[in-house]
């Protein structure tokens, strides 16, 4: 697995994928199983992490004279 700086959000949601489903069919080592799990763990935080940075950064918008501003979108419930 490449490192956490060098993975993409893709390959990261590729690999937890690939992990779950190896976790799902019941047969592995329970020792495999516990390095699966804490490899799927570290797998969500990144993910987690590069979704906060993007929501961060969609939050904030460039004017017209290159002053940034936030803004925040109001959801419907």
């Amino acid at each position: 697995m490449k490192t956490e700086n060098k993975i993409t959000f893709e390959e990261a949601m590729t690999s937890l994928e690939e992990i779950v489903e190896k976790l799902e069919q019941g047969d592995v080592p329970l020792e495999e199983a516990v390095i699966y799990y804490k490899q799927g763990m570290e797998l969500s935080k990144l993910c987690h992490d590069k979704l906060k940075t993007v929501e961060e950064q969609l939050t904030k918008i460039i004017t017209e004279d290159g002053r940034t501003e936030s803004f925040s979108i109001n959801e419907e419930e």
